[in-house]
């Protein structure tokens, strides 16, 4: 659905709760045949369709607003040279999707390799363009810590996006 010049997706997940309470409310009325339960029970549903729409639409003006800064910023590195010394810095980085996580819940992350190494990329909202395992693509973000305070470094993306360029991954020696 597009709501202005922002695409917004809601997760499966959200669809499967307002189905399952839809079903769950249709067979409470049924049961008892009180008119109350659908009067407070289809706003319910309403909200709990609406609420993520309204949270997926701010998260992606959010970072279509952001996307520009972080674009002209971002300063190409090797995955390999991402560090503790880059933390809070804006990256450009291209390589190989290796795995994506969590697509259905809208907040996917994806191992992306370049020759160098590899690193995980986090992002908090639907990227504009279905990414999928053995994409080459450019991610644009900022180094951040895993787990807030601790951890490896890993790349908060802006931006990721598919790109006509050919990046073999790292090769892992230690199968042969």
């Amino acid at each position: 659905m597009k709501i202005g010049t922002v695409n917004v997706r809601i997760s499966i997940v959200a669809v499967a709760v307002v189905v399952f309470f839809a079903i769950f409310l249709s067979f409470a009325y049924l049961t008892t045949g009180d008119p109350n339960i659908l009067l407070w029970g289809i706003p319910c549903l309403v909200l709990l369709l609406v609420i993520p729409i309204g949270l997926n639409y701010m998260s992606q003006s959010q970072y279509q607003a952001i996307e520009p800064v972080y674009q002209a910023e971002a300063k190409n590195v090797r995955i390999r040279m991402i560090n503790d010394s880059l933390l809070n810095k804006p990256v450009r980085i291209e390589g190989v999707v290796e795995r994506s996580y969590f697509q259905f819940l809208n907040r996917p992350q994806f191992l992306v390799a370049d020759r160098t190494g590899e690193i995980s990329v986090k992002m908090f909202t639907t990227p504009k363009e279905e990414i999928r395992k053995g994409d080459v693509v450019e991610v644009v973000g900022m180094v951040i810590k895993r787990y807030v305070i601790t951890g490896d470094p890993v790349i908060n993306c802006v931006s990721i996006r598919k790109i006509s360029k050919k990046i073999e991954a790292m090769k892992d020696t230690s199968k042969d």
